[in-house]
């Protein structure tokens, strides 16, 4: 059954290139990123394993860990930590697990359940649903999910700026418009009045009665 938002994210026990990890205690207290790829050693993801890795600061201010998941071994994954190196520039600090028996990719129904055998022998046209973004969050809850197509790489931008929308709407009451950056302007809740807005945010543009905009709180 497919993931939704909100539902709990499966824990699982894994081998990655950092060690064994257990998800959930991995996660700890704060967000996680765990993004997934068809197979090592493929063009589109080699560039976005380097795109993470020159952005992995952005989400360690956020309090958020990065790991990626490829349905290859752990010693294949070492391997490709150089390609992406020379393609990108950027070092691959954070785990990759590797998914040799498929069962994290089935958990998170990005495989069929019923998928048999391994890794072995898979092209990336058998793995291509492989290809989705989770963000996670302190309560071990799935707060966002994308899936891209095998040729479409992925706008790691994108996923900051909803992390940053994620992590200011669940502590305040407030919501963010289409095409929100950090520090515009954002949408009171429904559940908030006219009056509590006003004491909470100050100022309050009532662009309809159910659409009103407020300075971003800090």
């Amino acid at each position: 059954m497919a993931l939704r938002i909100n539902d709990t994210a499966p824990d699982f026990t894994a081998d990655t290139t950092e060690g064994t990890i257990n998800f959930h205690d991995w996660i700890g207290d704060g967000y996680a990123i765990l993004f997934s790829h068809p197979k090592d050693f493929t063009p589109v993801c080699t560039t976005e394993l380097g795109a993470m890795a020159g952005m992995a600061g952005e989400f360690a201010k956020r309090n958020a860990k990065i790991i990626g998941i490829s349905v290859d071994p752990v010693e294949n994954h070492h391997k490709w930590k150089d390609d992406i190196q020379t393609a990108t520039g950027h070092g691959v600090s954070y785990p990759m697990i590797g998914d040799t028996d498929l069962s994290v990719a089935k958990l998170y129904d990005m495989l069929p359940a019923e998928t048999e055998g391994s890794s072995e022998g898979r092209t990336p046209a058998d793995n291509a649903t492989v290809r989705t973004v989770f963000v996670i969050g302190p309560d071990k809850k799935v707060k966002l999910s994308l899936t891209y197509p095998m040729t479409t790489g992925r706008n790691f931008n994108e996923i900051l700026r909803a992390l940053d929308s994620i992590q200011l709407t669940a502590n305040h009451q407030v919501a963010t418009p289409a095409n929100w950056d950090h520090g515009q302007d954002v949408i009171v809740t429904p559940a908030v009045s006219d009056e509590d807005a006003e004491a909470r945010f100050g100022k309050v543009d009532k662009v309809l009665p159910y659409l009103r905009k407020v300075k971003q709180p800090s």
